[in-house]
């Protein structure tokens, strides 16, 4: 199982429809076959802690089945269209993915 991370801050300013859309995006994530399971995300209201990290402001986790199925989904259409049509509203991306 690799669990694949991604951190999205977005550009401050976006309007409530651009965030909507940037959202909807995030969604359509959810039709590539090679994900086991798609979460989205925003910084819980938890109390803040040190070790805390509340810098973003969409997170997205993916599940895939192995590496395989993390460079099938890194090379979907449906990715690519998101990437195209959202790098847009996004200002800094971060990834972490875990095996």
């Amino acid at each position: 199982m690799l669990v694949h991370n991604v951190f999205f801050s977005l550009q401050s300013g976006l309007s409530a429809d651009q965030i909507a859309a940037f959202r909807t995006g995030l969604e359509s994530l959810k039709r590539i076959q090679h994900a086991e399971a798609v979460y989205i995300g925003t910084p819980a209201n938890v109390p803040d802690r040190p070790v805390l990290e509340k810098g973003y402001d969409f997170c997205l986790t993916v599940l895939l089945r192995d590496i395989a199925a993390h460079d099938a989904y890194q090379a979907d259409p449906l990715h690519q269209e998101f990437i195209g049509s959202c790098k847009q509203f996004w200002s800094q991306v971060k990834v972490y993915d875990a095996a």
